[in-house]
């Protein structure tokens, strides 16, 4: 039963890529399990979309990998750079199965953001490299020079200036290889995940010496390199991005150099609304500085359950489903997943992972079917029978559901430019999200739109032109607006699933299947439908957006008596509009425990007056429609240490409407 129901889905997926009659598919393959072939030349390498792993240095190189990710329409991939396997002694460095990764990906046009991580056992003997405190440059300086050199002692600098060096657009491989101007790396991201201590177990002023270190290094050997602050899971409540930069905010060095990042990137997964959330919090962590960066999600998705190496077969009641989604659910959270991330400002989304492969589990893990046993399942594919872990799935090496949903996505979203749509939200009723687009190429707006009650529901969306292409993961369709201007739109019923602390008014985390609705506007872009949605009921008064509270203590590391750094305060932005009682957050960084904090309120720039003494990190202000509130901190630490922020300025803002 299930081969015979992949057959039809993938059947109709791939006959509807081409625009055929009205309301019609014709087919275009007649192998059910395999995209049509691909020539390197034909492959779309959306910009905008990748996909994790595609190859990496750990395994074999597969040609088969690379055919299957640009056939679904990959533009960018991502994989770790290990500074342990490029240099196991201090005097010995082997970059030969990089040397090939890299070149295997110039080769079949794809754009690479690597990850610099890792120690060797000759440069730690703690949870940072030795010596990186030392200056990055061998004048004493941590001043960035064309002529300047890197300082020898400085370990990690001298990874990432040969790493920088080495695959560079004209570096050492490019030479070697005689490659075309412009092939090589400059997405160099820093570290994964830091703020979550399975990979990172230092603190935060670490992480922000290492990125500094990092971006001086990159820079030296490629002044375009492109330095992305790693890529953050907000497992925790903690802000990494706000500490560090309340960090570098005291550096007098940090605005010469870019505030020693270009970029910043998250991961999302499970819930597609939280993907949009956390690409608008570091926008908004961000602009709290007066900054505006790059945000990309390098990594979204959602493991399966329903299927091997997944526990198929454990109950609801075994609480081993939470966290995890059927098949079709993964396809749907794919789609969902993306248009939240683009709506909210990301430039680049990748889907973690192309395979299966070993997940979070140990090499070699492997099992039946029939066992009771489990793994993730987060890849486009299912493992192939030969691979080195989860490999007896029956389908071995066959697409998923969400194989289809990533092509589709390629299609509508990676053959043309695209911006966010004229009314630059996202719009959330009681029963459907509606996210939109424009295309100024095409002069086209995208509508991506699903169900979250459990109940299909019809919808009218008012029409803009006279006909519009509808895709759904079983096949498109030219659609027409019925004569009272109106498209009508069923949308299938949302599944039960496992996620557990829904937003406000969220009865389900995916929702059902995404339908996208691709129109051409007669009367121009740039402005938004002069009506919605109109058999749905009105929009429930907004969700107060509060941000996360933070443990001030995490991570300390000195005895008070040792203490002699004062804290760096910093407070979590805050929307640019609030309701009228909305939630204030700080902390600090220190390297032993925070006391206790001054927090500042100032209305409409006037005069600051002092809120609260407290040891607490947040608090509920309430305030008053057409007022305008800035908040500073101070902070006191166990060691008698004052913050130096005496002269307050403001360090979050809002106003209330």
């Amino acid at each position: 039963m299930l081969r015979k129901v992949l057959l039809l889905a993938m059947t109709a997926f791939l006959t509807s890529l081409g625009l055929g009659q009205e309301g019609s598919v014709t087919p275009t393959t007649t192998n059910p399990f395999a995209f049509p072939s691909i020539s390197a030349t034909a492959a779309i390498r959306a910009p905008r979309l990748g996909i994790t792993f595609i190859n990496s240095a750990e395994a074999p190189i597969q040609e088969q990998r690379y055919r299957q990710a640009l056939e679904l329409g990959a533009g960018w991939t991502r994989w770790p750079l290990y500074w342990q396997r490029v240099q196991p002694s201090p005097e010995r460095w082997d970059w030969s199965a990089y040397d090939e990764l890299v070149t295997q990906d110039m080769r079949h046009g794809l754009n690479i953001n690597a990850v610099l991580l890792g120690k060797p056992a000759f440069a730690s003997n703690g949870v940072v490299p030795n010596n990186l405190n030392a200056p990055v440059f061998s004048d004493g300086s941590d001043l960035l020079a064309a002529d300047k050199t890197i300082n020898p002692a400085n370990l990690w600098a001298v990874f990432v200036y040969e790493a920088v060096q080495r695959y560079k657009p004209g570096g050492v491989l490019a030479r070697q290889r005689r490659w075309v101007q412009g092939q090589g790396i400059r997405v160099w991201e820093v570290w994964n995940e830091p703020d979550f201590q399975d990979f990172f177990q230092g603190s935060i002023r670490d992480y922000a010496r290492m990125l500094k270190v990092a971006y001086l290094a990159a820079k030296l050997a490629d002044p375009q390199a492109q330095v992305m602050f790693g890529g953050l899971l907000y497992a925790t409540d903690v802000n990494w991005l706000s500490q560090v930069l309340a960090i570098y905010d005291r550096d007098p060095w940090a605005r010469t150099y870019n505030w020693y990042m270009d970029m910043v990137a998250v991961h999302s997964y499970v819930y597609p609304w939280r993907t949009g959330w956390l690409t608008h919090y570091v926008r908004e962590t961000l602009r709290a500085y007066r900054l505006e960066r790059p945000v990309w999600v390098n990594e979204t998705g959602v493991s399966v359950w329903d299927e091997y190496p997944g526990p198929a077969w454990a109950s609801a009641e075994t609480g081993l489903r939470t966290e995890r989604a059927t098949a079709q659910q993964q396809a749907w959270f794919l789609i969902q997943s993306a248009a939240y991330a683009w709506e909210w400002g990301a430039d680049v989304v990748m889907w973690h992972q192309l395979y299966d492969d070993c997940g979070n589990q140990p090499a070699g893990m492997t099992f039946s079917p029939n066992s009771q046993q489990f793994g993730d399942a987060f890849g486009l594919y299912r493992n192939e029978r030969n691979s080195l872990c989860f490999n007896q799935h029956p389908l071995g090496g066959t697409p998923r559901p969400a194989a289809l949903a990533y092509r589709l996505l390629a299609e509508v979203f990676g053959r043309q430019p695209f911006t966010r749509g004229p009314r630059a939200e996202v719009i959330r009723q009681d029963n459907y999200t509606l996210i939109q687009f424009e295309r100024p190429t095409t002069q086209e707006r995208i509508s991506v739109i699903w169900n979250r009650a459990f109940e299909a529901i019809e919808a009218r969306l008012k029409a803009e032109g006279s006909s519009a292409q509808l895709y759904s993961l079983a096949g498109n369709r030219r659609l027409r607006p019925d004569v009272d201007g109106f498209y009508n739109l069923r949308l299938p019923a949302a599944q039960a699933d496992y996620v557990r602390r829904l937003e406000v008014g969220d009865i389900s985390a995916i929702g059902g299947e995404p339908l996208i609705l691709v129109e051409a506007i007669s009367a121009g872009l740039g402005q938004p439908p002069a009506t919605n949605l109109t058999t749905m009921t009105p929009a429930p008064s907004p969700t107060p957006f509060v941000l996360p509270p933070v443990d001030a203590t995490a991570r300390a590391t000195v005895a008070p008596q040792d203490d002699k750094t004062p804290p760096v305060p910093f407070m979590n932005p805050l929307l640019e509009v609030s309701l009228p009682v909305f939630t204030v957050s700080w902390g600090a960084v220190d390297d032993g425990q925070v006391l206790r904090y001054l927090v500042w309120v100032r209305i409409n720039e006037g005069e600051w007056q002092l809120w609260r003494e407290t040891s607490q990190t947040q608090a509920d202000y309430s305030g008053q429609p057409g007022q305008r509130y800035d908040f500073a901190v101070w902070a006191l630490d166990a060691g008698g240490n004052w913050s130096e922020n005496a002269m307050l300025r403001v360090m979050a803002t809002t106003r209330v409407e």
